[in-house]
């Protein structure tokens, strides 16, 4: 198979000769060989491994996405993602980064909700003066 990791702003990995994939998806982890039938899946943030044909394993930390499985093509687009070997560290990278980081989008938003509500409160009584 040959496997693409897109992120908003880049490409962070192409790569071909992958045997195996597994993810972490809204309804499980989930395997995908070569035969796999087509598919797609919103991903959760997690570790996603794969196996190349030489053998070797490689994980990847990544953000919420989703995925898309073609033929013997994955596309994978996440908003954030980190490689490294050693999978302790790449636990905590998910857990401390990406789940902050949805704690700060979530402080975003609710912020501007309330910027928001006021400018139509403050249209309300421009209209009734």
């Amino acid at each position: 198979m040959e496997l693409h990791i897109l992120l908003p702003f880049k490409i962070f990995l192409k790569i071909s000769g992958v045997l195996r994939i597994v993810v972490d998806t809204n309804a499980g982890s989930y395997g995908f060989l070569p035969h796999r039938l087509d598919c797609v899946a919103a991903l959760v943030p997690g570790i996603l491994t794969y196996e190349t044909k030489e053998g070797q394993e490689y994980f990847v930390a990544m953000d919420e996405g989703i995925l898309t499985k073609r033929d013997g093509f994955v596309e994978i687009s996440v908003r954030n993602a980190i490689a490294g070997a050693d999978l302790g560290k790449l636990r905590s990278a998910v857990e401390s980064q990406f789940i902050d980081l949805d704690e700060e989008e979530r402080d975003v938003r609710k912020a501007v909700a309330k910027l928001e509500s006021e400018f139509i409160h403050g249209i309300k009584k421009l209209r009734q003066s």
